[in-house]
């Protein structure tokens, strides 16, 4: 069985650690989705995993010949290889054995009487039989091909960033390795580009360890999630809905925990300010227990205090309107005679394939980009949040707190209270001793979370947000969606991803290209259920009078079923009193999080079981009667 542990694991970026003493195990096929807040060292993990970042201490212990194969946020390829050459260029003997023949092709195409490049040829392809290399050499376009990239010629120099994404991505699913290492694996991928990746990883015989904001893809893919926090790995059996379960658990028990610190917290104060001073080992030890305490209970404060309630601008009757807009780049056609009214309140999600003008209409709506003809209003009160893909007005140099003081020194809540910059980034998971930090020390999701804080803290009315979820963490768009639920103002995002549409939008704009646009009224997934039953093919039935069911004639209880009725009460009240048990143990449980697990899953079966010997009754009962 060929499997990978992290023994003792510690890396730490000057006096900031990030994870202290870790350790776990990935064996075959189990899937892991590793989540945890921007900053807190997920990518690192993986980089370390994949052997091209140094741990400061620890192991990594798996067989020589286990094979690793890892895909960044930011992959960078070969500018003078072509697609295909790309997608070959690895030093998985497989992809070796697929170069040379590819180059053999190439040699043969230019010089076809030559019979040394003939003889290398079948001596190649010899060793591509040998190797069943043939299935991996079609796979290796058809991957392409399904992630969009039809043109295999095309040098890699010539692709957006989002071309680059997918070849290779394409690179590390044809090597199949034994563990496969996906950083934001769906950014810049649609929805049906998505929906493949979900089914060829469930084919997929390797392990996989993946980072995704996108908790859908999270909770199909997975069977098992890492969470790093505070330095910390936690570890739970199933996917990412089961982890939420399982979480729920570890919070409530710790919750209680930290009322016992906080106590001792406030015991230990009271001392330390009463002029302690480290003369002895006694007073040394209550000083770095009080530390420790102080450490403890601020970082559950943070926590508790993430939260984004800001109050927005007072916004009017009049938003933006679109009237007769045209829009064009060559012969590409963004917008033809296109109308559109945004009313206060509206919750307007804009989807499309890659290249149809999503960010482009965003960009018309901001008044950043002029029409071709038409026109745009906006209203007077209108203020406008645009959070682009981009982190704009971003000085590195800067310190955090001062970048934030550029836009305000306070700002309002919903509940008509000011806070200071300074306690808006600890609600954002920025802990004091931070705030002085130049932003370019700080990781690529953390600047894009600082981002996000100082548009908000400028109290927009409109927000306009491109692709959100890019580069946010899990529990910060959780915190985003709930923001947004409360918002009083309009909020117009373009997102591939399929969570925060549902939660975030009740109306979709649905750009098909070519200029043509349609409204949808209901979020993503009724979209999506509404193009399947489209697509699916109508069946048609042909129906006999004999085959009709007289449902005028009563039907008789069989002998099985009486059977059924004389026991369908007792296994209700026997699995009612199994449940009532289970939220019994619950309470008792502690800190053994897997129980918890268990019992959670355990109760899930039961409640299902429920429901259906209950409809059982109900139709058994209609026969007795």
């Amino acid at each position: 069985m060929k499997m990978l542990s992290i023994e003792n694991v510690t890396k730490s970026y000057g006096e900031k650690v990030l994870f202290n003493d870790i350790h776990f195990t990935i064996g075959e096929r189990e899937r892991v989705g590793l989540i945890g807040v921007n900053g807190t060292g997920k990518s690192s993990l993986l980089k370390i995993v994949a052997g091209i970042d140094q741990a400061d201490s620890g192991d990594i212990v798996c067989a020589k010949d286990y094979q690793i194969s890892y895909l960044s946020q930011q992959p960078e390829l070969e500018p003078e290889l072509n697609v295909l050459e790309q997608v070959f260029f690895g030093d998985a003997p497989i992809l070796k054995l697929m170069k040379e023949y590819e180059t053999a092709l190439l040699k043969l195409e230019k010089d076809p009487e030559n019979s040394a490049v003939q003889e290398e040829l079948m001596n190649i392809q010899h060793r591509m039989d040998s190797a069943d290399a043939w299935d991996a050499n079609t796979a290796a376009k058809t991957i392409l091909t399904k992630l969009g990239i039809t043109d295999f010629s095309k040098k890699t120099d010539e692709l957006s960033g989002g071309q680059k994404k997918r070849v290779a991505l394409a690179q590390v699913l044809i090597e199949a390795p034994d563990l496969l290492i996906l950083d934001e694996p769906t950014n810049h991928l649609d929805y049906e580009t998505v929906k493949w990746l979900e089914e060829y990883l469930g084919r997929s015989g390797g392990s996989l360890l993946l980072v995704t904001h996108d908790r859908y893809f999270l909770d199909r893919v997975t069977n098992r999630i890492f969470e790093l926090d505070a330095g910390s790995l936690y570890t739970y059996k199933g996917n990412y809905a089961d982890f939420l379960e399982a979480k729920a658990v570890r919070e409530e028990n710790e919750a209680a925990t930290l009322d016992k610190k906080k106590n001792l917290f406030r015991h230990e104060l009271e001392w330390i300010r009463r002029g302690a001073k480290a003369r002895s080992t006694k007073q040394k030890a209550r000083i770095q227990r009080f530390e420790e305490l102080e450490t403890q209970v601020s970082s559950s404060n943070m926590n508790e205090k993430l939260d984004i309630s800001l109050s927005g601008s007072r916004l009017g009757k009049q938003v933006l309107e679109l009237k007769s807009a045209t829009k064009s780049f060559e012969d590409r056609v963004i917008l033809d005679d296109f109308n559109l009214l945004i009313k206060p309140k509206d919750r307007l999600g804009i989807i499309g394939r890659n290249g149809t003008g999503k960010s482009t209409l965003l960009n018309i709506l901001s008044g950043r980009l002029p029409l071709d003809s038409g026109e745009l209003i906006t209203g007077q009160t209108v203020k406008i949040a645009y959070y682009t893909q981009e982190n704009e007005d971003l000085d590195e140099n800067k310190r955090m707190i001062e970048y934030l003081k550029e836009t305000a020194e306070i700002v309002h809540t919903s509940d008509g209270k000011t806070i200071s910059a300074a306690q808006m980034l600890e609600r954002f998971l920025f802990p004091p001793f931070t705030h002085g930090t130049p932003i370019r020390k700080l990781s690529g999701g953390e600047k894009r979370r600082l981002y996000l804080l100082k548009l908000l803290m400028d109290e927009p009315n409109v927000l306009l947000l491109d692709e959100p979820t890019n580069d946010l963490d899990t529990q910060t768009l959780t915190v985003l969606e709930d923001y947004l639920e409360d918002f009083p103002g309009v909020v117009i995002t373009v997102s591939h991803d399929r969570y925060f549409l549902d939660k975030a939008v009740d109306t979709l704009l649905v750009l098909e290209g070519a200029g043509e646009i349609s409204l949808f009224y209901g979020n993503y997934t009724d979209y999506l259920e509404k193009q399947t039953q489209k697509e699916a093919p109508v069946a048609v039935v042909k129906k006999d009078k004999v085959e009709i069911e007289d449902k005028t004639k009563k039907k008789k209880m069989s002998y099985m079923e009486k059977r059924e009725w004389e026991g369908i009460e007792d296994k209700i009240a026997a699995t009612e009193a199994r449940l009532e048990e289970i939220q019994v143990e619950m309470v008792g449980i502690g800190s053994d999080f897997e129980k918890g697990q268990n019992l959670m899953k355990e109760e899930t079966e039961l409640n299902d079981k429920l429901e259906q010997l209950i409809e059982r009754w109900s139709y058994l009962s209609e026969l007795v009667d």
